[in-house]
């Protein structure tokens, strides 16, 4: 439910940067998520893309804008700062990388890394958007989002629907070779107070070490690890 400070023209913009949160879009797509009339949609739209709340893409379609992640900066992360304590222990039980994932619109964005002190990474720099159509942080994300997104999305991943349900099913995901020649992973979700999915927890590394099933091995420490990651940011 959304929340309403009495203040029209502020109540109006904060419905347009979450349905432009949902996945990027144009206007009349803004105007049916958010049902305010055409002129003002519009309006309110650019004001925030002068203000770099948001932004377009190549296809020019509206996606959350740069400054939202620049004022994010300064705010604290109770996931990040658990992370700093899980993801180097998941890294030692695992031997091999370690991220964490969020969603944002089609993509996801790695938030949090570890690596291994030596041998063969799976090296991704935080900050880096990856796509939400392959690997098992992915499948993890997009098993939870809404059906607006996963068809969207569905379109162009390398897997179906019947992986999203196999994910659920079990509460984790795997890959071998689906992002990158040679890489597999597996993730699990991270749920916030309530219950939904907010990140993903992942590893990855060689197939030569983690083989082309690695929930075989590692479903259990993944699953375990976004537990900590739940508990440590909502601890009361």
């Amino acid at each position: 439910m959304r929340q309403h400070s009495g203040i029209g023209v502020l109540d109006k913009a904060m419905v347009v940067l979450h349905a432009v949160a949902e996945s990027p879009c144009g206007l009349a797509d803004l105007c049916a998520r958010t049902g305010l009339p055409r002129a003002t949609a519009h309006r309110l739209a650019v004001g925030l893309e002068t203000h770099r709340m948001l932004a377009r893409d190549a296809a020019g379609l509206w996606r959350p804008g740069p400054a939202l992640s620049e004022l994010a900066t300064t705010a604290g992360d109770p996931l990040l700062d658990a992370a700093s304590t899980i993801l180097p222990r998941l890294r030692e039980i695992t031997g091999e990388s370690v991220q964490i994932y969020r969603r944002d619109g089609q993509a996801r964005v790695c938030i949090a890394a570890v690596e291994p002190a030596a041998g063969l990474r799976d090296t991704v720099p935080v900050g880096a958007r990856l796509p939400l159509t392959a690997g098992s942080a992915a499948k993890v994300l997009l098993a939870w989002a809404d059906a607006e997104v996963q068809r969207s999305v569905l379109a162009d991943a390398v897997f179906g629907e019947r992986a999203l349900a196999e994910v659920r099913r079990r509460g984790w995901a795997q890959s071998a070779a689906e992002r990158a020649a040679g890489v597999a992973s597996i993730s699990a979700p991270i749920r916030d107070g309530g219950g939904a999915v907010v990140a993903a927890v992942s590893v990855s590394g060689p197939i030569d070490r983690m083989g082309r099933r690695p929930g075989a091995r590692w479903a259990a420490d993944l699953v375990a690890a976004a537990d900590a990651l739940h508990k440590r940011v909502h601890a009361p």
